[in-house]
Parts: structure tokens; C-alpha cells; sequence
């Protein structure tokens, strides 16, 4: 892959427990790291959720392995720093078994 292709900013967000500053803690997503990665689109689809279509959009992101992005797991979430369009992280591959990119197979336009 070429690095022209890893054209996005894409930040990684984790579910922590956090403060809200009135002595209680509640799940909410940290930032962990953002990097440089490819973002291709999937075609998406339509699915009825109580009696309402939700629209989905599948989508990879591809990012160079490294001790940080090894880390990623699907309970995290991808983030496009740029716009805040938030993705929902179903799959993590390594595409060629090179352990030199990932690839994550995420969705948007669900619930997180």
C-alpha cells in the first residue's frame, strides 16, 4: 500500500470509566491515539429496526501496525478527526499476514 493512500486522520476512541466531575463515574469514550490511514467504502444497505429503516455503511479502515494499533479491539471505536463521523469497529485482520498493515472492518450509521 502505498502511503498516498493513508490519506485520513482517524483517531481510535476506547470505553473507560470517567469522572463526572460530581463525585460518580460513568462509560464514556477516551481518546487513545490518532494516526494516519486508508478509508474505503463498502456498499451499504438498509435494515428495518422497529418499523424504521436505519441506513449502514460498511467501510475498512486500513492503518499501519504498529504497538499502538495493535491494541485496537472491536469494542473500540474509529473516529474521522476531521469530520467526527464516528465508526463502529466489527473485525480487525491482518490482510496479507505481513504484520505490516490492519485491517478494520467498521460500520456506520449504527448504535455504538
Amino acid at each position: 500500500m502505498a502511503a498516498g493512500t493513508l490519506r485520513h486522520r482517524i483517531a481510535f476512541d476506547r470505553r473507560e470509566e470517567v469522572d463526572d466531575d460530581f463525585g460518580n463515574t460513568e462509560a464514556d469514550f477516551v481518546e487513545q491515539f490518532v494516526v494516519w490511514a486508508g478509508v474505503e467504502a463498502r456498499f451499504g444497505g438498509e435494515t428495518v429496526t422497529a418499523a424504521r429503516l436505519a441506513g449502514q455503511q460498511p467501510l475498512t479502515i486500513t492503518v499501519r501496525r504498529s504497538a499502538q494499533t495493535a491494541m485496537i479491539t472491536p469494542d473500540w471505536r474509529a473516529r474521522d478527526a476531521a469530520t467526527g463521523a464516528l465508526y463502529n469497529i466489527r473485525s480487525i485482520a491482518d490482510p496479507d499476514d505481513r504484520h505490516a498493515f490492519l485491517e478494520l472492518l467498521c460500520q456506520a450509521g449504527v448504535a455504538t
